[in-house]
């Protein structure tokens, strides 16, 4: 068997970890890029494994990144998302990664695509999936990302350089507003279940947020507890193509895609172990989630979930705003996960009846892994 290769980088960002690619080496089009990040990653996969790819077997490891000059006049680069399904033979380009974005800045400083003095670095990034634009700010040493420092964050082992995200704008990504129903609150219809309530948000991805209680859950159940209920995973599918349709991102249930919109089961502060072991102190947290990212629940939170998730606590009447508890910065929202808590900054306005969201500060690390070339069979 012989095979080509492509020039990529493995490099994590955040808690998820993806390929790297530059524009230049990939064909223009989505519909060629397709099969070769599906070989690359090893999927599809029926074994759940991406054992013959560079693939982790769940969503938060199943990413590609591509990285180009930039087509915005207020950006530095042109960042493009990949989203490749584990099971099935599925790219989806709709939405954006938020831990991934962590990377792209220190990425395009070592790829030469940026030139920045050493010191804390700007670099302007167009998201393209969304058409949103986020500045990343990150410390460079020698001409290089700075990798080493003393930040940590929840679902990581170790410490890294701190990388400051803000997201410019982060409503209305993929549906026609940040609330697409105009709604803070809409009962859905969910066959075989009944009346749910949901508020459903756009910003930085689209999600479907819903009290746990009203599905007869805690909201601390680990991922893996989530997984085993095969007729609660059917329920929550059932559900997120629902209110994807009231989103207005299909116009039958299964017309919606797998990535968006996500589905999140939101409660107040709660004592609950993490996956290492600790135990949260409700103290020390404003709001817990369990949210499902590509049909599996999510070890940690997706960035762009914990977005929405702040950014739905301050919207009056939403379900978040109602179970979360206010903190002494009510501009930050304090967010328990599976595997630990982190904060994330809102600003969020009311103009007239309408509810905009201006920004969504976070913080990461990340670390490029590997580099050199990925091998596809000729």
């Amino acid at each position: 068997m012989t095979q080509r290769f492509i020039p990529a980088a493995f490099i994590r960002g955040g808690s998820s970890k993806g390929v790297f690619f530059h524009a230049r080496d990939l064909p223009a089009s989505r519909a060629e890029i397709d099969p070769i990040l599906l070989t690359v990653l090893g999927s599809p996969d029926p074994y759940g494994r991406q054992l013959d790819g560079m693939g982790g077997g769940i969503s938060s490891l199943s990413k590609g990144v591509i990285i180009g000059p930039s087509t915005h006049p207020e950006a530095d680069v042109d960042y493009t998302f990949a989203q490749v399904a584990v099971d099935k033979p599925v790219v989806d380009w709709k939405g954006n990664c938020g831990n991934l974005s962590s990377a792209v800045g220190p990425f395009a400083v070592d790829e030469r695509l940026v030139r920045v003095p050493d010191g804390e670095a700007l670099v302007r990034i167009h998201q393209v999936n969304t058409k949103k634009l986020i500045h990343a700010r990150f410390p460079v040493r020698g001409g290089r990302a700075e990798v080493k420092g003393d930040f940590a964050i929840a679902g990581v082992a170790g410490t890294g350089a701190r990388i400051r995200l803000d997201f410019l704008s982060p409503g209305a990504t993929q549906c026609a507003a940040l609330l697409p129903t105009g709604n803070p609150v809409d009962v859905l219809e969910v066959p075989g279940f009944g009346r749910l309530q949901a508020s459903l948000v756009d910003a930085a991805n689209p999600a479907a947020f819903v009290a746990a209680e009203a599905l007869g859950l805690t909201g601390v159940e680990s991922p893996d507890a989530i997984e085993a209920r095969p007729e609660l995973m059917a329920l929550l599918d059932r559900i997120r193509r629902i209110a994807g349709m009231a989103m207005g991102l299909g116009a039958t249930p299964e017309a919606v895609g797998l990535a968006s919109p996500r589905v999140a089961l939101v409660a107040g502060p709660l004592a609950a172990r993490t996956l290492d072991g600790q135990m949260l102190d409700p103290a020390q947290h404003d709001v817990t989630v369990r949210m499902l990212s590509m049909e599996r629940p999510h070890r940690a939170v997706p960035m762009t979930g914990a977005m929405g998730l702040a950014v739905a606590c301050r919207i009056e009447g939403s379900i978040p705003h109602a179970l979360a508890t206010r903190g002494e910065r009510p501009e930050e929202i304090r967010v328990a996960h599976p595997s630990g808590m982190l904060t994330v900054g809102a600003e969020v306005r009311r103009k007239g009846k309408a509810w905009h969201a201006d920004s969504a500060v976070v913080f990461r690390t990340a670390r490029r892994l590997m580099q050199g070339q990925v091998a596809l069979p000729d």
